[in-house]
């Protein structure tokens, strides 16, 4: 056991806080007393403090794995404003950048290298690494490690390897989504030397969860709006959706904008700003809005079609009320939604020999050989690909998914990187520069004057925040610095923004790529059983809905909210829930050993009563019982 240290001042210091959130305290303990530890915590819940502050009281460099790029610029950035020296390497860089990147953490005191998972395989990160004084492995989104998880990705199956070539450092994996099946198979699957689960409520008490039975989802909307004040996110399934339906709520009177992840990243950047401010009431968006995106106070977050899973609707819902103030989490709801479940069943398990088909043009389109490829990136467009090898694009996708699940390729969302660069001279070498080249000295000035670390590191730079500097066109700051690099005093990598294939095994030929019928079915299987977890709560009015959520996470023995939709209906049968149970429970144990009518249930009663009648009609109303030819049948489910 390691001794104590005073991790509030750490907090204090860097953060400005005075006391840890519930569980953060014994979490960073863990880690800093060298245990493996998995933390489960709802979202908004303060993980990453739980790596970032034992990492900070020991020495050496904390590794933190993700994968999302936008999540962990974001990160990088802020732990750099707090004076906290950190670097991310992921899929996009190039390989000049990684070395100097990873020679950044070898020599340069860095504190965190925030990583993609795929990098996590290649030969030069390993040999790095080995070398590197590292003092904590941090995995978060740790769900994606597991098969039975709804987000399964194979390149976290690395994370395990680095048991190997740095055996003594803990590994503490995060996650706000994990039922106990998954949380069992991702402490195995990291090789934990103990199991050791920390684990806090999934419970959100200010939070109220609804369910909304609507033909006109459009017009519930407004009613919302309307009736409840304060921010608010409401998801929606594609891009054109986004646009469509704030547009709709602009019209009606509301303060509203759309976000997905196609935009730009100035574009995005000002949509979040503006709603983080509050100048928009409402956003629009995918579910590529809110990861990351610290904002306390929204009130309502609503749903406007079935999330593919209860874990991401828990996660999504999840983003209103993270200042423990009253929020609402509505979804939205109708028969047509159980027939577009089923069509994006279809649609996510193209066959076998469509995806053998897929990922041989797509071998074709990169122009990679059979035999090759293994660790190589490659700059994708998907529509591109789709018109070339004429592949519908959802057939395209969901075929792309299932070879990164099987672990052959990696695919990401677009990878919004802006231009780089980084002096590769010393700097008399390039005051010489300046002095032969006084057409290139301005806008050296201006880079010295704006960017900071520019020779030990590529640093991220702004060509049109430079002309507007010197009084020249972007135009002219481009040839400058495309001279400078055919000079070699530069390395210059300029903005692009795409999304990436990486190749995360060489192409394989027919007779080696492997889709068994097994992993395929097992595949299918896994995905019915959480379509029918998040059909099966959107239909169901007889249990409390934080009761459900709960439960599908493992948490059994809770008790009813008192404010969902569904408590609401049953405080109207006026009676305490106490009584509701008692009720409950006897008529269940009745018809259960055998059916009867409602006079009979009733004679076994001791004292005959009027809540009894009411609690029978409501559990008719609800289809927890059946009657059939005057007899009454229980229908299953719980309480």
């Amino acid at each position: 056991m390691c001794a104590m240290v005073d991790f509030s001042k750490i907090l204090f210091q860097y953060w400005g806080h005075r006391s840890f959130r519930m569980l953060q305290e014994e979490i960073v303990q863990a880690a800093y007393d060298g245990r493996d530890t998995l933390a489960l915590m709802p979202t908004g819940g303060g993980k990453s403090v739980c790596f970032q502050v034992p990492a900070l009281a020991k020495e050496g460099i904390c590794l933190v794995v993700t994968p999302l790029i936008a999540l962990m610029k974001d990160q990088v950035e802020n732990l750099q404003k707090k004076g906290i020296k950190a670097l991310a390497i992921y899929s996009g860089m190039s390989s000049h950048e990684i070395k100097v990147a990873l020679d950044n953490c070898l020599y340069g005191g860095y504190k965190f290298l925030y990583l993609s998972p795929e990098r996590l395989g290649t030969d030069v990160f390993k040999a790095y690494v080995a070398h590197m004084k590292v003092n904590l492995i941090a995995i978060d989104e740790a769900h994606c490690i597991s098969q039975w998880g709804y987000d399964f990705r194979p390149s976290y199956m690395k994370i395990a390897e680095l048991r190997d070539l740095i055996p003594d450092v803990p590994m503490l994996a995060l996650t706000a989504t994990a039922t106990p099946e998954v949380a069992q198979d991702i402490m195995e699957r990291l090789r934990f030397r103990e199991k050791h689960l920390l684990k806090k409520s999934f419970e959100r008490k200010n939070l109220v969860y609804v369910v909304r039975h609507t033909e006109d989802k459009r017009k519930e909307l407004l009613k919302i709006a309307a009736a409840v004040p304060g921010t608010a996110v409401v998801y929606v399934r594609t891009r054109g959706a986004t646009a469509e339906v704030a547009a709709f709520l602009r019209e009606n009177g509301f303060s509203a904008d759309s976000y997905h992840g196609g935009m730009g990243n100035e574009e995005r950047s000002q949509k979040q700003d503006e709603w983080k401010s509050g100048a928009t009431r409402i956003m629009v968006a995918t579910n590529a809005f809110g990861m990351g995106i610290d904002k306390a106070d929204v009130r309502w977050v609503v749903h406007m079609e079935l999330p593919d899973s209860l874990e991401a609707y828990y996660q999504e819902a999840g983003r209103a009320g993270r200042d423990e103030k009253k929020a609402y989490a509505v979804l939205l709801y109708n028969n047509m939604d159980k027939v577009s479940m089923n069509k994006r069943y279809a649609v996510a398990f193209p066959p076998i020999e469509e995806i053998k088909r897929v990922y041989h043009a797509l071998g074709s389109f990169l122009q990679i050989p059979t035999g090759t490829g293994r660790d190589t990136v490659h700059d994708f467009s998907m529509r591109e690909f789709c018109t070339a090898y004429k592949i519908h694009s959802l057939t395209a996708y969901s075929a792309l998914q299932f070879l990164q699940r099987d672990g052959y390729i990696e695919l990401t969302d677009e990878v919004n990187n802006p231009s780089r660069v980084m002096f590769t001279v010393d700097r008399d070498e390039l005051y010489k520069v300046q002095v032969a080249n006084p057409s290139l000295d301005l806008v050296i000035k201006a880079l010295l004057r704006a960017y900071t670390g520019m020779f030990s590191q590529y640093s991220p730079v702004d060509e049109a925040y430079i002309a507007r500097a010197i009084n020249l066109t972007p135009s002219d700051v481009y040839s400058a610095l495309y001279k400078l690099a055919q000079l070699k005093v530069v390395a210059y990598i300029p903005r692009k923004k795409t999304p990436l294939i990486i190749y995360t095994e060489e192409r394989l030929d027919d007779k080696n790529l492997r889709i068994t019928k097994e992993n395929y079915a097992d595949r299918k299987e896994r995905y019915v059983r959480r379509t029918e977890h998040i059909l099966a709560y959107a239909s169901s009015s007889a249990k409390c809905r934080s009761q459900q959520l709960l439960a599908y996470f493992g948490e059994t023995d809770s008790y009813r909210c008192g404010q969902c939709d569904v408590c609401l209906e049953r405080n109207e049968l006026d009676m305490s829930k106490y009584e509701f149970d008692e009720l409950l429970a006897y008529i269940k144990k009745q018809l259960h050993e055998q059916p009867m009518s409602l006079e009979s249930l009733i004679d076994t009663l001791p004292q005959k009563t009027e809540k009894m009648l009411k609690v029978t009609r409501w559990l008719l109303d609800n289809g927890k019982i059946e009657e059939d030819a005057g007899e009454l049948r229980w229908a299953g489910g719980g309480k």
